[in-house]
């Protein structure tokens, strides 16, 4: 109970903070929505005299695409490795240091909050742009399990992208400037994470090996849940079992740099 008030105490000073900044979020997300036309028309001409593109018609992709643009308001990481590596690189670490706060379980409460503000506020131009492309859409019947299965891998999605950018901000222990880190691997995640394109249309043995990459699982493995690119449950529960142990190596890789950039870290300024 006193690590739930700690830590919701965290929480409920995110969600102010985040409420603060709302419009940032809700400018950013109607901003997508251009993004979002633009691949409209893209997939649009993709699909001119195609039926079907990897087994699927036009409206699964656009429907598809839709679920990652909110998908990525909800679960995604924006700019937590930069803060951390401000923090480290300010010195502002170091009242971490000193009292009895878990430095991951403070950026997490933070994490949470800032998605639940961005999140919900994403869908505001969403619904306004509805009736533009609510034709466009079609999602598969909503069973039990592909909604339980869906929720953890949203979950699951979140807690490996946190942790995954929490791991690049530590890396501000050992450099000076960590943006190169952060741009290749934002790199790499939209190529096989699935935001460019689904990732089922790459060759079977590129899609075979990239299902054990961790990029996959980070924003196109949820969405494949919830918009029937996933088709059974035996397949998402695959999925669910390599994406937890991604999290887990994840979450072991931050406890080793946490340990290791400390021996290294001297307490200046804060």
């Amino acid at each position: 109970m006193s690590l739930f008030r700690k830590y919701g105490h965290v929480f409920a000073v995110g969600l102010q903070s985040a409420l603060v900044y709302r419009w940032n979020f809700f400018i950013r997300g109607s901003f997508s929505l251009v993004h979002l036309c633009l691949i409209f028309i893209l997939w649009g001409a993709a699909f001119s005299g195609v039926d079907q593109m990897g087994g699927f018609d036009v409206r699964q992709t656009l429907t598809y695409f839709i679920v990652v643009l909110a998908l990525q308001f909800m679960v995604g990481a924006f700019n937590e490795d930069y803060q951390i590596g401000e923090e480290i690189r300010n010195g502002l670490i170091n009242q971490f240091l000193l009292k009895p706060v878990n430095y991951f379980g403070y950026r997490l409460s933070l994490f949470a909050s800032a998605r639940l503000v961005s999140g919900l506020l994403v869908f505001v131009p969403l619904l306004a742009a509805s009736p533009w492309f609510r034709d466009q859409l079609t999602f598969p019947a909503l069973e039990p399990w592909r909604l339980s299965a869906g929720l953890a891998a949203m979950v699951l999605a979140a807690a490996l992208q946190f942790t995954i950018a929490f791991c690049f901000g530590l890396l501000a222990f050992w450099f000076l400037e960590i943006q190169g880190f952060v741009i290749l691997s934002y790199a790499i995640e939209t190529c096989l994470g699935g935001s460019l394109f689904p990732l089922d249309l790459l060759p079977r043995g590129v899609f075979v090996v990239a299902q054990y990459l961790p990029f996959p699982y980070q924003m196109y493995f949820p969405a494949a849940i919830l918009t029937g690119r996933i088709a059974t449950p035996e397949e998402a529960t695959r999925g669910l079992a390599i994406q937890a142990a991604w999290v887990v190596i994840a979450m072991i890789g931050a406890r080793l740099l946490w340990a290791g950039g400390l021996r290294k870290h001297t307490a200046v300024g804060g």
